[in-house]
């Protein structure tokens, strides 16, 4: 049998607010059994790059990152957002790491190709190292990944939350028995986008195909919902969809192979 663990993604808008924050630490703390978190940081890096004079430039929800811009992100994800999480688990006596990918060499990514558009310093992950994390967890550390990963050449990458967490979820498969949550701003997978309590507790891979043939599930809630699929295919338990404030209790929507 294989020992649970629990990793939570949670973006940054929820780590940037300190009343969110808190009742994050608080919510996060009480999972019990081994946990990781991974977490955002976007709005404060935006708001630290105008500061600087520095332009913030998205494509499709996605940050471009130039030379200036990577320096900002390494800074607020990486210090900033990062350690705050991590002092504030230590508050409530969670032994917090943060790590960024470049960190005993835990995640190695490859700079993203140009094809369309050409995001600069973005890592698509390569590998993740499951031996030297699940040693970690196992001593009783919590890992708090930035989504910061490296190239192993010496440049840090600016690297999407959802995919460190789906990538690493995959990963500590081999080892443990994974459930990943990703928390968003509703309560889980809705039937009527203008009903917040409409929420589809489990979808299968057959539901999921009908569901997108309906229109029930649209937008950027499709390409969220194969990436869990992706995770369960790799061997994670199961992927659970829910409000950050909801993490211990029951609810969201559960996605099942």
């Amino acid at each position: 049998m294989k020992e649970k663990l629990t990793v939570i993604k949670v973006g940054g808008k929820i780590v940037e607010e300190p009343e969110t924050l808190n009742q994050l630490l608080a919510d996060f703390s009480a999972i019990e059994g081994y946990k990781v978190l991974v977490h955002g940081g976007g709005r404060s890096a935006t708001k630290l790059a105008a500061q600087l004079g520095i332009e913030s430039k998205m494509v499709n929800g996605r940050r471009i990152t130039d030379a200036e811009t990577l320096k900002v992100v390494t800074m607020v994800y990486g210090g900033l957002v990062n350690k705050n999480i991590v002092a504030g688990l230590q508050a409530k006596g969670v032994n917090a790491m943060g790590l960024t990918g470049a960190d005993m060499n835990v995640i190695r990514s490859v700079k993203r190709p140009v094809k369309d558009v050409d995001y600069g310093f973005v890592g698509d992950v390569q590998q993740v190292n499951a031996e030297l994390l699940g040693d970690l967890i196992r001593r009783g550390v919590v890992p708090v990944m930035a989504p910061l990963t490296h190239d192993g050449q010496g440049s840090m990458l600016n690297t999407n939350a959802d995919t460190i967490a789906g990538e690493t979820a995959k990963a500590l498969a081999q080892l443990f028995d994974v459930t990943l949550v990703f928390c968003f701003e509703k309560k889980g997978v809705l039937s009527d986008e203008n009903d917040d309590d409409s929420v589809i507790p489990v979808i299968t891979p057959v539901e999921f195909k009908q569901y997108v043939e309906q229109g029930v599930i649209q937008g950027g809630m499709i390409p969220k919902l194969e990436n869990s699929f992706s995770a369960i295919d790799a061997g994670v338990s199961q992927v659970v969809i829910t409000l950050a404030s909801a993490i211990n209790g029951q609810g969201g929507t559960i996605i099942r192979g």
